[in-house]
Formats: C-alpha cells, structure tokens, sequence
C-alpha cells in the first residue's frame, strides 16, 4: 500500500528470484545433514540473532525442539550478557544467524563471546569473504532484499531440525504432543 512504484519492482524482482534462490540452499543439504551430525549430540543448543535475524532464531529453536526434541532456545544476541552467556560451554552448540547487513560486524562480535566461552558456533550467513571469526561451520545463504531474507534464512534451519530429528530417531511426521491444527472453542 505505501509502496512506490520502483519499490515494487524490486520486491517482484526478488520474488521472482526466490524459487532458484531455495535451489541453492536445497543445493547444500548434504552440508547441513553433516552439521546436523553433531549438533544431535547434544543435549541444549541456542540461536541468537539481531533484527530481524532474532524471529528466525526464534523459529529455528521451535522447529529443533519441535521435531527433534533437543532442548532449544533463542535469544536475541544484544541480549546474552544477561544472563545467556553462563549457559554456553563447549557442549552447548550456539546457530548464529548473521546475514551481511548493517549488523553484520555486531554478529561477528557475538561469535568472539561465544567463541571466549569455547562455545561451538555455527553460522547462517550470506555468501562473501571468509568470516572473521572462527565458526565450527558456515550455511550460506543466497542474498536477497531485506523483507524477503527471513524466508531464505529459515530453509537451513529447518533442514537443520529435519535432520536432526532423523539422526535421533525421531518420527519427524508424527511429533509427539505437536498439535498440526488449533480449535477455538
């Protein structure tokens, strides 16, 4: 509604571009499957983001914990020197979602804390120079307009919980005390 004309454009244009887009991420699967690997080794993980990074941590949490039945949470990552940062240790594997915006140097600097800590990081990003910090591994991301990254940047994370929930042998259709409808009564 209070779009301009060329605003439009170049959110169609990026429309448009999306379903390729999703073939590149679907393209890195077996990359996934492997950092799926080990993240269900373990007993917690957190995903932290900025922005609008924080909802798709939110979301990628509650598909893990949903289907996979690893204990999960998000938080957002200006918040995790209250009181988050006590929880990480090297067995505590924490997704960072640091798409390359205006916020991306604050992300890097969020790994280094976790990094300080000996936390394991994997980072959700978009394609570019080599990252800064040292990460345990990296999902790349094709980059596209700001309203529509969130809808790339969710596609690993559930790959992520899909595979994760494969690897602990857990019934991904039927997940437990999951309802798939909601009753108003």
């Amino acid at each position: 509604r209070d779009l301009s004309t060329a605003q439009g454009a170049r959110l169609l244009k990026a429309l448009e571009a999306l379903p390729d887009q999703i073939g590149e991420i679907l393209a890195q699967e077996e990359s996934i499957v492997w950092r799926a690997q080990e993240l269900a080794k373990a007993n917690d993980a957190y995903f932290v983001g900025r922005a609008a990074g924080y909802p798709v941590a939110m979301e990628g949490a509650l598909k893990l914990k949903e289907v996979s039945y690893l204990h999960a949470e998000a938080y957002p990552a200006s918040e995790l020197k209250h009181g988050p940062l006590a929880l990480i240790s090297p067995e505590t594997p924490t997704i960072v979602v640091a798409p390359r915006d205006d916020l991306f140097a604050k992300n890097m600097s969020t790994i280094e804390e976790i990094r300080a800590r000996r936390g394991p990081v994997y980072a959700l990003t978009h394609p570019g120079d080599p990252l800064p910090v040292s990460v345990e591994g990296v999902i790349e991301v094709p980059k596209s307009e700001p309203e529509l990254d969130p809808i790339l940047l969710n596609i690993p994370l559930q790959l992520l919980a899909y595979h994760v929930a494969l690897a602990r042998d857990r019934n991904i259709d039927q997940p437990r005390n999951l309802a798939k409808s909601v009753t108003v009564e």
